[in-house]
């Protein structure tokens, strides 16, 4: 149901139906599945195993990848350039992104490795990444700096990184983690897990693009609280709506994204109650629905892991909106959508399996 009001943290979690299993497949990786990106043509998809390697995956006729190499490396989350010619993954080994040549991951190339995006974090936390739509600059989400690092991409590929890409740092509350970016690339969202350190409340922060390409420090222009934990973030694709993980909260949450920076206290358009501790999210049938995963991450008692399906008209109206879960394995954690549209692929971090979930059989 709608909620006015932010949810606390609890570990009430929301009853519902189990969806059909026979449209969801696992396939054993490597352990820490972290970040996962599937290529615009929908081939191939690359895998963040954290802190080790990122896999390169073919993609077949069922939509569940083979694992055909890995490119060492530390990677946690990743994104891909908006032209599909490079993926980027925080590093939390060398404070900032790897850039990686798609199309050498995909050959096999001696030289996939192009470069690393370098920030000045004196510390080890970087955790996820974002490419801003026009392609020109990336930001990294350092969750034990507190900071996220800006960097003009464009100049690092054009100059062989060199110095001069590195932009300098957006302050944020504590542990910041969920990246994402209007689609007019206007405004970029950024969760953080605590306001301060002696609070489970969070926070989601709204950052000017263009004045943080410029003067990162001077670039937030709003910030709310966000529920307990929050920790993932994406938008609609209209951009009208901010959908948030609050992790502690056991909740889904939708924001207004106009409010965000004319009212933010007035923001909040829905909360919906879903499985214990969610962190990933993705949209799935053309915006109608979003699937969450209920990662279960501390293994509270009686709990399981899961991923919640979730009806977007239905949670937007005030209505009940759980459709029912999915299963997953141990520690579901990020998620990426093929191209199509009809498998999504779904990470699970405490198993080491990458889960294909066929969305267009969902009821």
């Amino acid at each position: 149901m709608v909620s006015r009001s932010l949810p606390g943290c609890t570990t009430a979690t929301q009853k519902g139906p189990q969806l059909p299993a026979k449209d969801v497949a696992l396939r054993r990786v490597p352990p820490r599945p972290f970040g996962v990106v599937v290529t615009p043509d929908g081939r191939w998809a690359f895998v963040a195993f954290g802190g080790s390697a990122i896999g390169v995956f073919r993609i077949g006729r069922s939509g569940l990848p083979t694992l055909v190499r890995q490119i060492r490396a530390s990677p946690f989350g990743e994104a891909l350039t908006p032209d599909g010619r490079y993926l980027l993954a925080a590093d939390g080994a060398r404070r900032g992104a790897d850039v990686i040549s798609v199309r050498a991951a995909e050959t096999g190339g001696k030289h996939a490795m192009v470069g690393v995006l370098a920030g000045t974090s004196r510390t080890l936390g970087a955790i996820e990444v974002a490419v801003s739509p026009d392609g020109r600059y990336a930001f990294v989400s350092d969750e034990v700096s507190d900071v996220i690092s800006v960097f003009n991409l464009s100049r690092a590929l054009a100059r062989g990184f060199r110095r001069g890409y590195f932009v300098g740092t957006i302050p944020t509350q504590e542990a910041p983690v969920g990246l994402a970016f209007s689609p007019d690339g206007r405004w970029l969202y950024s969760t953080s897990e605590a306001e301060r350190a002696d609070t489970n409340i969070g926070s989601l922060t709204v950052i000017d693009v263009a004045k943080a390409e410029i003067d990162p420090a001077r670039s937030v222009v709003a910030r709310t609280a966000a529920g307990c934990n929050p920790v993932r973030v994406i938008t609609s694709d209209n951009g009208r709506v901010v959908w948030v993980t609050a992790r502690a909260s056991d909740a889904l949450l939708a924001f207004s994204a106009s409010k965000l920076r004319a009212d933010p206290a007035h923001a909040l358009l829905a909360d919906v109650r879903v499985g214990e501790l969610p962190v990933g999210l993705a949209l799935i049938r053309d915006g109608s629905m979003i699937v969450v995963a209920d990662s279960n991450r501390f293994d509270v008692s009686g709990k399981s892991s899961s991923l919640a399906v979730v009806d977007v008209p239905d949670a937007l109206a005030g209505r009940p909106a759980l459709v029912g879960y999915l299963p997953a394995g141990t520690f579901p954690r990020e998620m990426a959508l093929e191209p199509d549209g009809r498998t999504l692929l779904v990470t699970d971090f405490g198993s080491a399996q990458l889960e294909a979930v066929n969305v267009a059989a969902l009821p």
